[in-house]
């Protein structure tokens, strides 16, 4: 196996010279940067990773915290899977290692000591709530210049990276699909206000009501928790209000595919009995039957931007590595069969 000292001696620099290209560390000319890759390449040279990790002082790992919630197979489940898969990708492509932390969501976590231990050298949350105890644990992030990102989720007026979608026009554009229709009597299925996706879902749904001179129906509004069994819950109240409703917007493909089966067992269809869209562009939209109107997310290349963005915060130093970025991502309605009278 070949020694960076042969690499030195080769491409006709320091050792240290040789450290310094594969540490990615200070300025360095392109032309001894192609020398010593040549040199190692020929040599077939490959450094420790391990050594490397103590020599920048990093781990070289990228964590993702996830909600640990018993019973629920999250990494099955599109929304994370795809993100996932988005970051996967582009931390792979940098030769970086992806980190999967499980943490309950109901306990104050703390990100900060994964840092402190050099297990990560910076975070992307996923499933981040809106509760004092994790914004108390991100804000001691910011505070210590931890390099952190947010993904579909925000917290305004803090200042925290963060890569979301625009839920408000998604939600807005489902909203007016149905209006357009002819729906007038138009219910809203949403998630936990704690999330700010749901928020922004529930503006852009009363912004294309309120432009088209409509209100939310009376008892219209219901609430679930993004699974399918709390969309199949809210089919027995829906049914209860059959006469005052003519469709329903759901902040998810899961609890409108829970929907729609509720009232499929009673006999009612959804585009013939009554328009149901979802949200996500899950591929089990695709698959239901009829298939289900979405808006679709584009949840891998959210990801995979946090990750990109994240990898650049953590190279820089001072000022810089603290300056929060912030991007949101469009989406789109997908128009299938679940929105269409038969």
């Amino acid at each position: 196996m070949a020694t960076r000292k042969e690499v030195a001696e080769l491409a006709g620099v320091s050792e240290a010279t040789v450290s310094r290209v594969f540490n990615d560390v200070g300025p360095l000319k392109e032309e001894t940067k192609r020398k010593v890759l040549e040199a190692a390449q020929r040599l077939g040279y490959h450094p420790n990773a391990i050594a490397q990790s103590f020599a920048l002082g990093r781990s070289g790992n990228i964590g993702v915290v996830l909600p640990h919630m018993p019973k629920v197979h999250l990494f099955s489940a599109y929304y994370f899977a795809e993100i996932l898969s988005g970051i996967g990708e582009a931390l792979r492509e940098q030769g970086r290692d992806m980190l999967v932390l499980l943490r309950s969501p109901d306990e104050t976590p703390d990100y900060a000591q994964l840092y402190h231990s050099r297990k990560v050298d910076a975070c992307i949350v996923l499933g981040a709530r809106d509760v004092p105890h994790q914004l108390e644990a991100l804000r001691t992030l910011k505070a210590e210049g931890m390099p952190f990102c947010l993904v579909n989720q925000r917290y305004d007026g803090e200042g925290f990276s963060y890569v979301d979608a625009d839920h408000v026009q998604g939600s807005y554009e489902a909203t007016k699909h149905l209006i357009e229709q002819g729906y007038r009597r138009v219910g809203f299925m949403n998630g936990s206000p704690e999330y700010s996706n749901s928020r922004d879902r529930r503006q852009g749904y009363i912004k294309a009501l309120t432009e088209a001179g409509l209100e939310a129906p009376e008892g219209g509004e219901f609430g679930g928790n993004y699974s399918r069994k709390s969309g199949y819950a809210a089919s027995a109240h829906v049914w209860e209000r059959r006469g005052a409703l003519e469709a329903v917007v759901c902040a998810n493909d899961r609890m409108a595919l829970g929907l729609q089966q509720g009232l499929r067992e009673r006999g009612w269809l959804a585009g013939r009995d009554i328009a149901i869209v979802g949200y996500d562009d899950s591929d089990a939209a695709r698959l239901s039957d009829p298939p289900l109107t979405s808006v679709a997310v584009p949840f891998y290349e959210m990801g995979r931007k946090a990750a990109l963005h994240l990898l650049d915060a953590a190279k820089r130093t001072g000022d810089a590595a603290a300056e929060p970025f912030a991007e949101v991502l469009l989406t789109k309605l997908v128009v299938r069969g679940s929105s269409r009278l038969m």
